[in-house]
């Protein structure tokens, strides 16, 4: 292993508080740039299509390994392809599959081995045992290919991720060719959704929790107030009289509606202000349907969620409901801008 040398522990270091200014990380920022334009300028598009194509023809399963940032870069290009659910995916740590997790590989399946330098001692140990296995072995180096990365020789397909440098102050901190490896993996799986036609439904059935999930299945009608929760009011009636109704449903607004419920307007807290500013007194003798807006946004129930939000914020100016209706403009619903906050959208 050789010699390291002996640092001073902390608490005999001098004390000096470090810092770092916007002219300290313009340079850095401007030198990752040059860094991945490089990669960007130099990728063979040809060996990018052979690995896409070779995902995408995968008999069985997927497996992606690899040592230190590189393992982890490779966790979460494996987290994503599985994600899609065109095939099952998953990372295969180089130890612990030479130590029993090898046997997860059956005939047919890839493996691909992420390594900067191609020379990895873990994963060359591993190349042979997966190959006896039965599995087809791709390499993404940022090695060329030869005597200098010795991983690409013992893979059926290796794919050159061009590294013009690490941006560290040493230039060896995996802190570029790490961006590389993410960049190319998640490109070519943004390929292979495209390939597959990929659709939103298919693509929600693998993410039912958290933000993603919330935004691709939440529909209206999943968020969205109904029957006794609906701030409901006739045209005819007084506004004063609705104050209550008003202010109860926690809605900011009255749907204003006839006799069999399809809807004629809205009525807001904020037309409540303007009308009193406007008329004083007066507004006793003011009856909901005389102040109401008659040409509200309103949704449908089978939309989804997210589309109401963008439909709330949209020009000319924002609103903080949606009554919803169906194909016959009766009123079956209203959703808030609050409501769907609420659902984590």
């Amino acid at each position: 292993m050789g010699s390291l040398p002996v640092l001073a522990s902390p608490e005999c270091a001098p004390e000096r508080r470090a810092k770092v200014s916007a002219s300290d990380l313009a340079p850095l920022f401007s030198a990752q740039r040059r860094h991945l334009d490089h990669f960007f300028d130099r990728l063979d598009m040809s060996q990018a299509a052979a690995f896409a194509q070779a995902l995408l023809d995968a008999p069985g399963a997927v497996f992606f390994t690899g040592v230190g940032k590189s393992g982890i870069v490779a966790r979460k290009i494996a987290q994503t392809l599985a994600s899609l659910g065109f095939a099952r995916a998953g990372f295969l740590a180089p130890v612990d599959a030479l130590h029993g997790d090898i046997g997860a590989i059956f005939p047919g399946d890839v493996l691909v081995l992420l390594s900067k330098s191609g020379a990895s001692d873990e994963l060359l140990a591993l190349a042979p045992c997966a190959r006896a296995k039965g599995a087809y072995l791709i390499s993404l180096t940022s090695a060329a290919s030869g005597g200098d990365c010795p991983l690409s020789a013992a893979c059926d397909l290796n794919v050159h991720l061009p590294l013009q440098g690490e941006i560290c102050p040493f230039g060896l901190a995996p802190v570029t060719s790490t961006a590389i490896q993410m960049v190319f993996g998640d490109t070519v799986i943004a390929a292979i959704m495209e390939a597959r036609r990929l659709s939103r439904d298919q693509y929600a059935s693998n993410h039912p929790a958290g933000k993603i999930g919330k935004t691709l299945i939440f529909k209206v009608k999943d968020v969205m107030k109904k029957q006794n929760e609906l701030p409901l009011c006739k045209e005819g009636d007084m506004i004063m009289d609705q104050l209550t109704e008003l202010t109860s449903k926690g809605c900011g607004c009255l749907l204003v509606v006839d006799e069999e419920h399809h809807l004629i307007g809205t009525f807001t807290d904020g037309d409540l202000r303007r009308t009193l500013k406007a008329s004083g007194p007066a507004i006793f003798n003011l009856t909901v349907g005389e102040m109401c807006n008659r040409n509200p946004r309103t949704i449908t129930a089978e939309a989804m969620a997210v589309e109401a939000m963008e439909k709330m914020e949209s020009p000319p100016s924002p609103v903080q409901f949606l009554p919803v209706v169906d194909d016959n403009n009766i009123v079956c619903g209203i959703i808030t801008l609050h409501g769907l906050v609420s659902a984590g959208l």
